[in-house]
């Protein structure tokens, strides 16, 4: 379902795509995880820099996998913003970490244990889910990176990319709490999440891809890496997502 509601975080209104999964004795075509009562563990999982909330469901078959697995999938809309608090724009950073799980935990039936909470995301999603983890480890008990933009000064850079950067962070450069590398040099290795990393070999963001993984290695996380053919598109993340889901921690039932 699309979600259409008021965030006091951006000023306006935005939209969240959610799938609810359903437990049917009918329905064909479709493996269920029988839940009969209780909250729903979620996966927040986050989109990337050309799309919206609609695209995990358009382009892949994240429904079905939800369903599979009997879990909540929340998809905000995110802007081009780098899941950021833009300096000339809106406050997406303090939407999606702060006000969005506080609306979804009030409103729909999901859980707000740790255990039961993940998020993953592609490309610039994928950078926004390692910022989560990193910056709040003690929300999720895994985060997934599809092909993620991990190398954001890097990325500041490029040409094609000044307008966009400087919409968010004040003379096109990332703060350090923006910065990947510097919050996983911050980090508290004991304290994050398992994390999982995958990217397509014939991917252009591939070898920042690399750089941190070793990062994350030598820091000591708890890491599963995940090369496979490909290039930063949906086929792939498709794929991907689909072993990411069996992959997330699961507490014990």
């Amino acid at each position: 379902m699309t979600w259409e509601l008021f965030s006091d975080a951006l000023e306006m209104g935005t939209s969240v795509r959610v799938v609810l999964p359903q437990t049917s004795e009918s329905q064909i075509g479709v493996d269920q995880e029988e839940r009969s009562s209780g909250e729903l563990p979620v996966l927040y999982l986050l989109h990337g820099l050309s799309d919206d909330h609609s695209a995990w469901t358009r382009y892949t078959s994240i429904e079905r996998y939800a369903a599979e697995a009997g879990i909540a999938v929340v998809m905000p809309a995110a802007g081009r913003s780098f899941y950021a608090d833009e300096v000339h724009g809106q406050k997406w950073w303090t939407w999606v970490s702060e006000e969005l799980p506080t609306i979804v935990r009030r409103y729909l039936r999901v859980s707000g244990r740790r255990e039961d909470t993940w998020v993953a995301g592609l490309s610039m999603g994928g950078y926004g889910a390692l910022k989560l983890a990193l910056t709040h480890p003690d929300r999720y008990a895994g985060a997934a990176c599809l092909s993620g933009a991990v190398d954001i000064q890097a990325l500041a850079q490029r040409p094609d990319r000044l307008v966009t950067f400087e919409r968010i962070f004040e003379g096109g450069r990332p703060t350090p709490d923006a910065d990947l590398f510097a919050l996983l040099e911050q980090a508290d290795a004991s304290a994050v999440p398992p994390l999982h990393v995958s990217c397509g070999t014939e991917d252009a963001l591939f070898a920042h891809v690399e750089r941190f993984v070793a990062a994350a290695e030598d820091k000591g996380l708890d890491l599963t890496e995940d090369y496979r053919a490909g290039g930063h598109e949906w086929a792939l993340w498709d794929a991907v997502i689909a072993d990411v889901i069996r992959w997330l921690p699961r507490a014990a039932p």
